[in-house]
Parts: C-alpha cells; sequence; structure tokens
C-alpha cells in the first residue's frame, strides 16, 4: 500500500555535521572536504539506486558536480553553527518501477525546488536488507543560499516559511497522486493527519448509508477503522543509525510499539471489511432470490427499486409513496413526458430529489387538489 511520509530538517555545524558528508553518505560516494581536509569515502554502501544533481539553467556548471557543489557551500558558510544544507526525505510508492519513482521525484523537485533558484542533491534509496522491503525512499539535498552564474549568494529566508513547508508537503502529495494515477495504480495517498482523514471517512460511510449505499459505507467504515490510529514517532537521524545497528533506544522502543499498534489495527480493518462485505453479499443474494420469486428480470440495484419490490412482496397497493413517485404520476397525468426522464435521472444518480423538483411536487399536488376541488363544485352544480 502506498504510504505518505514528507520530513524535511536542516544540516547544521552545530549538531557536527557537513554537507560534503550527508552527500557522499546519501550517494554513496567519495567525496573530499576542502575546508577540514577530511574524506568521506562511503564507496562501499549498497543500495542507492539512482543519484543526479538538478540546478537552475544559470548555475555554473560546478554546480552539477557533487564534490564541487558542496565543498562550495561549506566554502561560502563562515559561521562554526552555519546551517549548511537543508534535507527533505520522502517515501516512494512501493507499486512503482525504479525508473518510474525517479521521473516522480525529479518532476517534483523541479517544480518545487529548482524553479525557486535552490540546487537538489539527489538520491533515491531501496529498503534495507532488513525491516519493511517497501520502504523505498528519497534524500533531497537542498542549498540554502541562492546561486547565479557567478556562485552563490546571499541566504533565502523566505525558503525558510512555515506555510511554504505545509505547500510541499501538499504538492509531494498531489504529484504521487497524480504518478500514481497516470500509471493505473489504485492507491492514493494523503498529506492531512490521520485524525483528519478519519473524520472525512467517518462523514462519507454516515452519507453512504443515509442514501442506502452499502458497499460505500462498509469501506468507508473499514477505512475510518484503519486510520485509528496514532502516528509514527520520529526517531531521528541518528535513532535509525542506531536501530540498524541493534541498538535499542527509548525512541526507536517507542517507534517499535506503535508501528505494532498500526499493524494490528490495519488487520482488524481488515477482517471487518471482510465480514462486512461476506455479510452484504449474502443480503443482495436473498434480494436476487426475492427479486427471482416476483418475476423481475434482475435484481433491484437502487433504493427505490428495493422499495417497489419489498411493496410487491407485500402485496401493497400500487400507489405513489414518495416525492419522486408523486411527481411522477402528477406529471404523467398532465402527459408531461420529461417526469420520466426526469425521475431516471435522478434515480440512476442515487440522490434525492433537488430542491427545485421538490417545490415542482408541491405545486402539482396543489394544483391537482384544486382541479378535484373544481369538479366536486361543478358535480354540485349539476354542470
Amino acid at each position: 500500500m502506498a504510504i505518505y511520509h514528507f520530513d524535511a530538517s536542516v544540516i547544521s555545524r552545530s549538531k557536527g555535521r557537513s554537507a560534503t558528508a550527508a552527500s557522499a553518505y546519501r550517494a554513496a560516494e567519495r567525496v573530499r572536504d576542502l575546508r577540514t581536509g577530511e574524506v568521506h569515502d562511503y564507496t562501499r554502501k549498497d543500495g542507492v539506486l539512482h543519484t543526479e544533481i538538478l540546478a537552475p539553467e544559470h548555475a555554473p556548471d560546478w554546480a552539477r558536480d557533487r564534490s564541487s557543489l558542496w565543498n562550495a557551500v561549506e566554502a561560502v558558510e563562515r559561521r562554526k553553527d552555519a546551517q549548511v544544507s537543508r534535507e527533505v526525505r520522502v517515501a516512494l510508492p512501493s507499486e512503482l518501477t525504479p525508473e518510474q519513482n525517479r521521473d516522480l521525484v525529479r518532476g517534483f523537485v523541479q517544480a518545487q525546488f529548482v524553479a525557486r533558484g535552490m540546487v537538489a542533491d539527489i538520491a533515491l534509496h531501496a529498503p534495507g536488507r532488513e525491516g519493511d522491503q517497501r520502504n523505498h525512499h528519497a534524500h533531497i539535498m537542498l542549498t540554502t543560499r541562492e546561486i547565479g552564474p557567478e556562485g552563490f549568494g546571499a541566504k533565502n529566508r523566505d525558503w525558510n516559511a512555515k506555510e511554504l513547508l505545509v505547500d510541499w508537503r501538499s504538492s509531494w502529495a498531489d504529484h504521487v497522486n497524480h504518478t500514481l494515477e497516470r500509471c493505473n495504480v489504485h492507491e492514493r495517498v494523503d498529506h492531512r493527519t490521520l485524525e483528519a482523514q478519519r473524520e472525512e471517512a467517518l462523514e462519507r460511510a454516515y452519507a453512504a448509508e443515509r442514501n442506502g449505499d452499502e458497499r460505500v459505507h462498509v469501506a468507508e467504515m473499514a477505512r475510518a477503522v484503519a486510520l485509528d490510529r496514532p502516528p509514527l514517532p520520529d526517531v531521528g537521524a541518528r535513532g535509525w543509525s542506531m536501530m540498524r545497528r541493534g541498538i535499542a533506544t527509548p525512541a526507536s522502543d517507542r517507534w517499535q510499539e506503535v508501528r505494532e499498534i498500526g499493524l494490528q489495527v490495519r488487520e482488524v480493518a481488515r477482517e471487518f471489511q471482510t465480514q462486512a462485505r461476506e455479510w452484504l453479499e449474502r443480503a443482495l443474494d436473498r434480494v436476487q432470490e426475492r427479486a427471482a420469486a416476483l418475476g423481475l428480470t434482475r435484481a433491484p440495484e437502487t433504493a427505490l427499486e428495493r422499495l417497489q419490490a419489498a411493496r410487491a412482496s407485500r402485496g401493497a397497493e400500487e400507489r405513489p409513496q414518495n416525492a419522486l413517485e408523486r411527481l411522477q404520476a402528477a406529471r404523467e397525468g398532465r402527459g408531461e413526458d420529461r417526469s420520466v426522464e426526469i425521475a431516471r435521472n435522478v434515480e440512476s444518480a442515487g440522490q434525492d430529489l433537488t430542491e427545485q423538483d421538490r417545490e415542482r411536487a408541491k405545486v402539482l399536488e396543489r394544483e391537482r387538489m384544486l382541479e378535484r376541488e373544481r369538479g366536486i363544485e361543478r358535480e354540485g352544480r349539476g354542470v
């Protein structure tokens, strides 16, 4: 199942980190830091599927070379607590091929980061040998300064705005869903909180129940159950590194507990949906049997058809019972063929009458009552 994950953080010297070391590790390359003389060699690292650097068209050629790019970043920053890079980590849909995920990340980065003037260093990683094999993900390292033909200029503080981060999160979900749709994958992701998604699922379930759509009701209730779980806590880069080495920490233990809760909740949701689907299929089978006993050519599918089938099975009088039937009967009595078309349109949409049609039905009812009263009056006068 495609999952949504978008996380942004800052690589800062105050935490003992450098852009050269981070880029070398994510790309599984060898990068020498000219500022410190330290060599960061991660060429033996496995699992890196694709790397590339995307830069604005006006950027100098050296900005597309990993070692030159991040050494230039380190050189331009003077402060000992300087923020040398921003990093974005995203989960990639396991349903897509490596090439499709590459194009997905490339399109998102170009639209959201490079178009704003940043240089982006991309690394697509495969799942680790241990753990969830669907954990395809990408690391995107971003420069914090604007770049021109001559090199880096001032830092752009607008890139730190919270509103921009919110927009990036939403845009990533849009890019993922558009790619999934284009690749004929049914799954979708959602950047909103689990609570917001659950409330929406419940609203859709209750609306489907009111409209008599049992299948949608069951599906949305199962979705609401699956979303009724706590979000996974943030472990941090150091915590993940320790987890991979088999070292437990309070943060990693909490992450494992919450993950287990999520797996159990999803299993409950699957069981609920399976049992509800089986019940619904048995109920529809009974409806089809009743329809066959009544001599219908097909089982009633809409709420109106089920109501008519139930009345026929009880031997109920064939007379208009609801607003739709009253409107149809009144219009047929007046020779208005359009009533049949309106009734079919409303029925096929599985919706109640619009407010306009209800008002028309009331008007027609009043006209029919007045016509009946005039007929009685004429009979009394012997006309």
